[in-house]
Formats: C-alpha cells, structure tokens, sequence
C-alpha cells in the first residue's frame, strides 16, 4: 500500500490536476452547511463530514480516546489529541479515499450524507485562536524595513540575527478568509512639524505571512526544547498581517504595534499538516554568527512553499503582485516555539503564531506594498492601468500557497478579504 503522501496515490473522488488538495492533503477544516457546523477534510472540491464517518463507525478502528473531538465547532480538541493518534486518523481517511477501497466509496447513504460540494459550504474559522504571537523573522524583509527607516548599514538591530524577534498580537481580530476588513481610523503624524491627525490610515498594508497552529498543553513555567518543537505543532495556514503603516510609525515607539496591527488579520480555512508538507522540508538559510544553543538545531525545518499575492481592484481582474517562498525564512518554526516557551511561557491548542512578512531576494518577493512599491517611491501598475502604492478601498487581496515536487501538489487554499470603507465613529 502506498503512503499516505506517495505521489502515485489516486483517490475515487474527482480531483483536478492543479488542486491544492490532492488526497495527499487531507488538511483539515470546520465547515458549515445551513445551521450546522461540522468538522471536515478535503479532497479536490469535495469537503468530508467527518461527523457523518464518526456516526457510521469509520473510526472505530482508530485508537482515538473520545470521539467527540469529531462533533466540535472548532479543531481545539482535535488538534490536542496525541500526535500519533491525529496521524492514525490521517492514515485511515487516506485509506477511505484511495480508488481502490470500496469500504466508503460504496455505501451511497453515507457518500450522500458526508460528501460536500465546496459551493454547498462555508468555511469557518478553523481554531479558536486563545493566543497569537506574530513573528519578524524574514532577513529579507527586516533588512529592506531597516534601509528605508534607518542607516543602511545597520540595517538589522543588535538582537536580530541572536533571537526570534516578536510580539503578543490580538487574537480576537483574527478572521477566516472571505471575511471583509474596514479600514483602520487611527492617530497619524504626517508633518513630524506639526501634531498628529486622526482619521482613516492613508497606509493601508499586507503582510504576506503564514502561520502554525499549536497541538501542545504546557504548564506555566515549562518549556519546549527547540528538537522537540515540532511535536508540538498541528499545521499552517496562510496568514495576511494587515498593517496601517502611517499608524503604526507613529504609535510603535517604545512598546511596538497596537492599533496598526489590531483591526483585522485574516487567514485560509485549511489547515494543512506537518505531515502532508514532509516531502517539501528544505534548508534554511546559514544563521552567523551561531545561535545560542537551546535555538541550535540540525536538519531541515524550513519548507519550500511558494506564496503569491494578487490585488484586484473592484470590478477588475487581479494582478500578481508578489511571488515569494516559505523557505527563505531565517528563522525555522522550531526555533520560534522554543523561544516562544524558554521563558516559561505556557501554551495551548489553537495558539496561532505567524511568521512575520516573507519576502525573498529579488523585488518581486518583498511580501508588502511598503516594499514592493519602496515606500510609496515606486508605484505598482495593475493591469487595469491603475497604481498602488498602498492599498485602495474595495480592493481585494488575494493570498495563495502551494507545495510542488516529483509530480504532488499540496496547497493551502487562499486568504481572500476586501477592503472596506472606515466605519464612521459612534456617537
């Protein structure tokens, strides 16, 4: 029998050629189908009840220790359940799926109950997000911020190539994709001669992330080895940061982003595992000079996912207006979770912990209009002849990463939201 993520393995469910979800995805999501909300997987465009299967007995033989996990509204239970346990169950809708079992594919009464048109559905989101770290730990990216802001040559500060560099974000603000975001009403500071203004930012960003998902329960006071860190992650998801740039320059001094970074960050439904993306592990980049020892680690644990961006205006088409890559990232998740939790910080399921913005090398990589259009100094010109040098009201950003080698495919969906108009403040 092939693995779970061989190339070769065909489903009996219809699956296009360029699907983000192959079989050998199997991420996992919660949908919802008129007034009931269930947990769910993916396979091309059909989305699985995995309700329905726990109803009819398809998890019998896997050793899951209450199956009520499967009758939740979110995937917190489900992603606590032991590492190898969330694996079995993998493994066993990997088998149910593969063309030549009969043992689902043949029984129409539960085919007709658990399978789903992904037009039939809305997806939700995926985990109730209890706390949110937000990253920096792109080189690329950090180094164009500290050219444009600072002396080029000192681009990067002190602490950056020794630790992580993050911070506690909102985790209430956090929205599943499709989900719209007003622009931001804030203090601004045009005139460094004149005091600050308020109103709708002027600078309104994406930030080209994605983020993992914790499986994990830690007490207060303990902490995860960075060779154990892994363990402890569940899956990713695509993560847009949006930023109200021209708030957060002036609000970021002495305690970093508030309200620039609070108003709304949204991410793809699926959550796609650590085992799906195994085939796609690469090398990161060389960290000089050496890290202290509780972040050293061997191997590969950066993943090669290319990411894309598209804005489209309303009522036109979409521009790409970035191609960047997961892997370029300086510093590995594992990393991350280690000097998340070395203090003593305790961790839960569902804690979500975004990278921080991916750019690449080249100029069509940098993961944020503040660098793709260098701070409003070189426009951007989308195919409808319009500039950007941020984002407009009613424009649509759209989010997409996938995985490819040897013939499989795995990808991620999309993040999608659409700019909205202020709000006006109520009297």
């Amino acid at each position: 029998m092939l693995k779970s993520n061989h190339a070769d393995l065909k489903s009996w469910i219809s699956v296009d050629r360029d699907s983000d979800f192959p079989i050998q995805n199997i991420p996992f999501g919660i949908a919802k189908k008129g007034n009931t909300t269930f947990i769910a997987t993916r396979v091309g465009n059909t989305v699985i009840d995995l309700t329905v299967l726990a109803d009819f007995g398809y998890f019998d033989q896997v050793d899951v220790p209450d199956l009520s996990v499967f009758y939740q509204d979110t995937l917190n239970d489900f992603a606590a359940l032991p590492k190898k346990t969330r694996i079995a169950v993998r493994e066993r809708l990997s088998e149910l799926f593969t063309d030549s079992c009969i043992e689902l594919q043949s029984n129409t009464q539960v085919c007709n109950l658990a399978l789903n048109s992904i037009d039939a559905v809305e997806m939700q989101m995926p985990v109730k997000v209890g706390d949110y770290t937000d990253f920096y730990s792109s080189i690329e990216h950090a180094t164009n911020v500290g050219v444009m802001f600072r002396d080029p040559s000192k681009a990067l500060l002190p602490n950056w190539k020794h630790l992580p560099v993050g911070y506690h974000g909102r985790a209430s603000s956090i929205a599943v994709s499709g989900t719209n975001i007003h622009r931001p009403l804030g203090q601004t500071r045009p005139d460094d001669n004149e005091p600050p203004v308020f109103g709708p930012s002027k600078q309104l960003d994406f930030e080209l992330e994605m983020a993992f998902i914790t499986s994990a329960k830690t007490a207060l006071g303990e902490s995860i080895s960075v060779e154990k860190a892994e363990e402890a992650i569940f899956g990713l998801v695509l993560f847009n940061d949006l930023s109200a740039r021209d708030i957060q320059r002036w609000e970021y001094v002495p305690l970093g982003p508030f309200l620039s970074k609070s108003f709304g960050s949204i991410v793809s439904p699926w959550v796609v595992t650590m085992e799906a993306l195994e085939p796609f592990r690469v090398q990161g980049p060389a960290q000089e000079p050496q890290v202290l020892p509780y972040l050293q680690i061997e191997g590969s644990h950066n993943f090669d996912i290319n990411l894309e961006v598209f804005i489209q205006p309303e009522n036109n088409e979409a521009t790409k207006v970035c191609h960047s890559n997961f892997k370029y990232m300086y510093w590995n998740m594992a990393q991350q979770l280690a000097h998340q939790t070395v203090a003593g910080c305790n961790i839960n399921p569902g804690d979500m912990y975004a990278s921080g913005t991916i750019s690449g090398p080249t100029p069509d990589a940098f993961g944020s209009m503040l660098e793709l259009a260098w701070k409003g100094t070189r426009p951007l010109t989308l195919l409808d002849g319009s500039t950007r040098t941020f984002l407009h009201d009613n424009d649509t950003v759209v989010m997409k990463g996938f995985a490819a080698k040897d013939g499989l495919r795995i990808g991620f969906g999309e993040s999608v939201t659409k700019i909205l108009p202020s709000k006006a403040i109520k009297s």
